[in-house]
């Protein structure tokens, strides 16, 4: 049974508190109906799991055995995590409206850990078929030049945007300069082609920039490109090629840390590439890379093939 396939319908009628409780969040907190909705069902699944019991007489014990129940119901960690800030903001208002409570039984009490999700990449033939495209005109010169940046230097979507014209791109030396998270600079190469994609943008950038614009990628009207410009261009970009999946910027970031480690096997090297301050950050790409190790031994290996 999954959270999904269970609504936490309750036989009996709701009770006094709940509806009370419901009341006061519309008026005293304007929650929106969507949110009351959403409180109403984490609030009946507590009555469903106190088995009618009244919240003031549940103790940390109870709620901690209402958690492995839901777990073990389906329910993952994150819903678990709301449905305890639901019951959280409920003992808060016994203890603080009402005075029946002297201790919240839910402070304390942690949701089990949701397995982190591994960020998506595009294969290597995706990556190419994305920026192996000629440009038709002076944003498509851009686009594909900050793109290719991208992909070529594991550049996160803030340091493309913040990136100025002048010595922190240096073409002749294949190198870039960006101030990353907690304004940590890092110097990463930038392969050929897209030294190429920049330089034919650098030759028609001065034709839409402002005078005054030190921005590298700037907009029709001259101004320097916002981050959610840069992502709905990738969008388009990609809708255009047909790859047939949404690619958001942090995507060829993942991809350029995939494809690199496939290639090098050097941890290390990725690691000081993206400018992640830990190596478990870095990690993660082992797994995309064994994911990729695995499908080439299922298609391979005579005795992996399903019959």
């Amino acid at each position: 049974m999954t959270g999904g396939d269970d609504p936490a319908v309750v036989a009996q009628p709701p009770p006094e508190w709940l509806a009370a409780y419901l009341g006061y969040l519309a008026t005293q907190r304007r929650a929106a109906a969507l949110t009351l909705e959403n409180y109403r069902r984490d609030l009946e699944r507590l009555q469903r799991l106190a088995d009618g019991r009244a919240p003031p007489t549940l103790t940390s014990h109870d709620i901690r055995r209402f958690v492995a129940r839901m777990h073990g119901e389906g329910l993952g960690g994150r819903s678990i995590a709301r449905v305890l800030s639901a019951w959280r903001g409920l003992f808060r208002w016994f203890i603080r409206q009402l005075g029946e409570m002297e201790v919240n039984p839910a402070e304390g009490v942690r949701p089990p850990k949701s397995p982190q999700p591994l960020p998506k990449a595009l294969s290597p033939d995706q990556a190419q078929a994305l920026l192996d495209a000629d440009a038709e005109d002076g944003l498509d010169v851009r686009d594909h030049a900050m793109f290719e940046l991208m992909y070529s230097s594991g550049l996160r979507l803030a340091e493309l945007a913040a990136l100025d014209v002048g010595p922190a791109l240096d073409l002749a030396e294949r190198m870039v300069t960006v101030r990353g998270k907690r304004n940590k600079m890092r110097a990463v190469p930038v392969g050929t082609q897209a030294v190429a994609a920049l330089a034919a943008w650098l030759a028609q950038r001065d034709a839409l920039a402002r005078g005054d614009e030190p921005a590298l990628f700037v907009t029709r009207s001259g101004t320097r490109m916002s981050s959610g410009a840069i992502r709905s261009r990738l969008t388009r970009w990609a809708q255009l090629r047909g790859l047939g999946v949404h690619v958001h910027p942090h995507m060829l970031r993942h991809s350029f840390a995939s494809h690199v480690l496939q290639s090098s096997g050097d941890l290390r090297a990725v690691q000081e590439l993206l400018g992640h301050a830990s190596i478990r950050s870095t990690q993660v790409y082992t797994h995309l890379d064994f994911q990729h190790l695995a499908k080439v031994y299922d298609a391979a290996h005579p005795r992996a093939r399903r019959r």
